[in-house]
């Protein structure tokens, strides 16, 4: 029994202080570990969230050039542009252009952006397009090439003289052209010796604006985009936190089709509008992640003269880092100096 006691004697366990002291270097070591963690993970995100800036904003002015390429298409002829576009019984573009900056009819988006209208068509017609040699019916015109105007298209018709003010209705083609004529769906009274434009199956009439720093659109044919209801407008980036733009203008008399200004002005005359030959645009995109410090000493700048302002819309936006693509995109299908409809333009 004496030796068993001793024995049992023999075997001792942590003392209270040996417990605290290995609690409180454990407590340090998981405080080191997280602390390293914590900063490798800040730059991680750094690093991920500024490659996520600069892909969304590169996909984000991707599309916007392509739809700025083709903008115009099917109607820069001096009978439809800037003619006001009657699109439904409750829609109208109140100015059909290829792209129009901060037009009155869109409410505008986040503070210090700007709103882009892009216009075009989708057809394969010519852009002069088809002379209405008569009207047999009130929907039915008599063209020269009536296959040019396939079932479902959509048709603009303009009258042989441009009215004033300038308006006109998207109709679409409702049957199969004949020999001779062209059916449309809603007809314009005395439309002989006028003009039949096809600006295709889906023409596009698109409105960007920067709403809850994300880049938006709407589309005049399918929403009504003089209401900022988000409903209306389909988010394309998220993180995008400005969209400035300018018109390039060619000024030159006689034209030469090279940019002489940048300005924000909308013309107010067909000939204005014929002299715009390109858009100068910057988008700016931001990093997802806070850092604990400043580091946007100041607003991106870009060529224009527009400013970049983010403190109207996060007052803590110098703790983001911003990622800023700047381009000057041509309209292909802007009137040329020497087409009989501009030639006298002063």
């Amino acid at each position: 029994m004496m030796r068993r006691l001793h024995l049992q004697g023999t075997h001792r366990g942590f003392s209270l202080v040996e417990l605290m002291v290995g609690i409180v270097v454990a407590m340090a070591a998981v405080i080191v570990v997280t602390q390293i963690f914590r900063v490798s993970e800040g730059q991680r995100r750094t690093t991920s969230g500024g490659d996520d800036a600069q892909t969304t904003g590169a996909i984000a002015m991707s599309l916007i050039q392509r739809d700025l390429r083709q903008a115009g298409q099917g109607f820069s002829n001096a009978q439809l542009l800037d003619c006001q576009l009657q699109l439904t019984a409750s829609r109208t573009l109140n100015n059909l252009v290829p792209a129009i900056i901060n037009p009155a009819q869109v409410p505008p988006g986040d503070d210090d952006t700007d709103v882009i209208v892009i216009s075009y068509g989708s057809g394969w017609g010519a852009p002069e397009g088809s002379l209405i040699n008569s009207q047999p019916a009130a929907a039915t015109y008599s063209v020269g090439a009536p296959q040019a105007f396939p079932l479902g298209d959509r048709v603009v018709a303009a009258p042989q003289n441009r009215a004033t003010p300038c308006v006109v209705t998207l109709t679409s083609i409702s049957a199969a052209p004949t020999a001779t004529n062209a059916f449309v769906s809603q007809g314009m009274a005395g439309a002989s010796n006028g003009t039949l434009f096809n600006l295709g199956r889906q023409p596009r009439f698109l409105a960007y604006a920067v709403r809850s720093s994300r880049l938006t659109v709407c589309d005049f044919v399918t929403q009504d985009c003089t209401d900022n209801d988000p409903a209306n407008w389909t988010e394309v980036a998220e993180g995008i936190v400005s969209l400035r733009a300018e018109y390039a203008k060619d000024t030159t008399v006689p034209r030469d089709l090279s940019v002489d200004v940048y300005d924000q002005t909308a013309p107010t005359t067909v000939c204005g509008w014929s002299r715009v030959v390109g858009l100068r645009l910057v988008l700016v995109s931001r990093n997802r992640q806070t850092e604990p410090a400043n580091v946007a000493a100041s607003a991106p700048s870009w060529a224009g003269s527009a400013p970049l302002v983010f403190s109207n819309v996060n007052p803590n936006w110098q703790l983001y880092r911003y990622k800023t693509f700047e381009t000057t995109v041509p309209l292909r299908n802007a009137p040329g100096a020497a087409e009989p409809d501009f030639v006298s333009c002063p």
